[in-house]
Formats: C-alpha cells, structure tokens, sequence
C-alpha cells in the first residue's frame, strides 16, 4: 500500500506502509487539545482583528486580508460549542487550505508539530453528539488524547458554503 504524505505543496510517497507516518500540527482550544495535517496548513499568524460580516453563521468570526485574499475566519471554540473566543494578542490563526478554500481557525495556542504512525489513529466513537461530526479521528500522544479535526466539516459548519464566506480575491 502506498501512502501519501502532502506537505505544503510537495508530495512525498512511501511504499512502507508499517512505517507510514501523519504529521500533525496540535492546538489548543480552552482545555482540549486538536490536531490537522501539516500539509493543510498555509501558515500560523497572530490574532488580527476581523471584519464581521451581517448574517453571518456564528461559527464565523469575520473576514480578514492576507496579502490581497480576503479569507473567513473561523472560531473553533464556537464550532465546538464552548462559546465565543475573547480573542486576545495571545491567540492565534491557523491558516489552512481545504479543498479549494483558504480560511483562518482561531485557536488559543499552536502547541506542536508531531509524527503519528498512521496506524494509531483511531476512529471518533459514536456519540450522539461528537463536536458537530467535526472529529475524524482520535490519537493519544503521550497521556493527552488528541482529537483530529476533518477541516472540510468544519468550514461547512462555520457557512463557508454561504457567498459571504467564501474565500475571494481582492480585486
């Protein structure tokens, strides 16, 4: 089986499926920790005031302009139901690319950068209400479970399939 590792915009295969590995980058939203793949990742900037857009779903924080793109800013913690960030100079954006959007998760604090082998990864167990579907699999790393988010279930929560919130270009 080969298994393909996206890093940015690289591609990297390996034909050693016991040795296959998912890099994750961890984050912190109040007491719980939350991992995405590396390669979805564009970049990590501090928080950065939003501009709110009227009608808004309420998962989305507001847009912002990151050299020339105007891209939703999502609120992970209102995603998962733990209320509204008080965003603060300690926070930060998580900018992604997912499927073919660019958005911002607000999150407490970016923590780490790990290699997980692919066969620790766990499915989400089936409860009435697992984070709105927003978890795609769980990982324990050293004692702290970590919940892996499918990004595409979260920018469809936060209405990044409304006009408003999709990622433009600035003209």
């Amino acid at each position: 089986m080969i298994m393909t590792l996206q890093l940015g915009e690289k591609h990297f295969s390996s034909a050693q499926p016991e040795s296959a590995v998912r890099r994750i980058v961890t984050f912190r939203v109040g007491d719980r920790t939350f991992g995405i793949d590396v390669g979805m990742v564009r970049e990590i900037k501090g928080w950065q005031v939003t501009t709110p857009l009227p009608h808004a779903a309420p998962h989305v924080r507001g847009v912002l302009n990151l050299r020339g793109v105007i891209l939703a800013v999502y609120d992970l913690r209102t995603s998962i139901g733990l209320g509204v960030t008080d965003a603060t100079a300690t926070h930060v954006i998580v900018v992604v690319d997912v499927e073919d959007k660019t958005a911002g998760l607000l999150v407490d604090s970016v923590s780490d950068i790990v290699d997980v082998p692919v066969s620790a990864v766990r499915p989400a167990p089936d409860l009435e209400r697992d984070e709105h579907g927003l978890i795609e699999g769980l990982v324990l790393l050293d004692t702290e479970i970590v919940a892996l988010l499918d990004l595409a279930a979260v920018i469809r929560e936060g209405g990044a399939e409304t006009p408003l919130a999709r990622t433009t270009r600035a003209a």
